[in-house]
């Protein structure tokens, strides 16, 4: 069925800020969602969210087991390492409410930004007051802080970063700054860029298998529904990705936890990681840190051909 006459007469002569290079057809399938200005986005920022969690001891342990650590088993008051707080809040979206690609609709909390492929562009921690601890109710209050397009070699992205404010009994623990980027779904005979390669001079560093099941316990860990991390006909057919994708935020972890198991000594005062490039399931890949000047540790994902796939910086007293 052909479009409306006033429908192409609207669409020509609208000119929104933010432009995204879709097909009229396109338009059509996707309707309003997909015309979406940057200033209509940008209404989502400031937009608000807290939520309670209890701090329980069953995710500390099976996400201890999945790591392949030989810590004892948490008990109530021990203190969460740090980033462990994504082990809870996690969204419960119903079935009926989510996403092609398994996430939550958009357009809720987050904005309904028409490109379809998101991934976790990385995140920075400022961990200014005490620890969480197993056994705690524990807050967690969300800001849109940022929306924001950028035009990369793969075409056109939005950014958006969410700052997360996390409380405990005592007080704020830590802000975080998430960023979420959004892309262009994969052109036809697109080809992954080979990331630069990561640096050899380690001080400490682990390998970690990176099969299905790491995958699986993850997601199932975070409730995370998004198929890039388990459905290997959406993730190549769909998405055009080689294969199955570790999570972002698993890698950051291990980072994190190299580092702070490196300085038993010392706490965590503030780390960042910025993903480069997809680390894909079916090898290992390796993490790896460096101590700098006193108290600050560079850390970095080397991927199975020693590509640099992530990279962070945290500081320790």
């Amino acid at each position: 069925m052909a479009a409306p006459v006033w429908l192409l007469r609207y669409i020509a002569t609208r000119a929104p800020s933010f432009h995204l290079p879709l097909a009229v057809a396109e338009l059509q399938a996707k309707g309003r969602e997909s015309r979406m200005s940057l200033e209509d986005m940008r209404q989502w920022v400031g937009r608000t969210r807290a939520v309670e969690d209890f701090a329980a001891p069953f995710p500390v342990r099976a996400l201890i087991a999945t790591f392949d650590e030989q810590d004892p088993d948490p008990k109530p008051g021990d203190p969460l390492s740090p980033l462990w707080h994504w082990l809870y809040f996690l969204e419960t979206a119903p079935l009926s409410k989510v996403g092609p690609d398994g996430h939550a609709e958009r357009g809720d909390f987050l904005p309904p930004v028409p490109l379809p492929r998101r991934m976790w562009a990385g995140s920075r921690f400022a961990f200014t007051g005490p620890p969480l601890r197993v056994g705690q109710t524990i807050r967690r209050s969300s800001r849109i802080k940022s929306v924001e397009p950028k035009t990369g070699t793969t075409g056109d992205m939005v950014f958006v970063t969410v700052e997360h404010t996390i409380s405990g009994p005592d007080g704020v623990s830590f802000i975080e700054d998430h960023d979420i980027v959004y892309r262009e779904a994969a052109k036809p005979g697109e080809m992954q860029r080979k990331p630069k390669p990561a640096p050899t001079d380690a001080t400490w560093s682990k390998t970690i298998m990176a099969d299905p099941v790491l995958l699986f316990r993850f997601s199932a860990l975070t409730f995370n529904g998004h198929r890039i991390h388990y459905d290997q006909p959406y993730v190549t057919g769909t998405e055009g990705y080689p294969g199955l994708i570790v999570h972002g935020p698993l890698m950051g972890m291990v980072q994190i936890e190299l580092a702070r198991r490196a300085n038993p000594d010392k706490v965590a005062r503030s780390f960042e990681f910025r993903a480069l490039a997809p680390v894909y399931a079916g090898a290992a890949f390796s993490v790896l840190a460096r101590r700098e000047a006193d108290g600050v540790i560079t850390t970095w994902i080397a991927d199975r051909n020693g590509g640099l796939a992530q990279q962070g910086r945290a500081t320790f007293q």
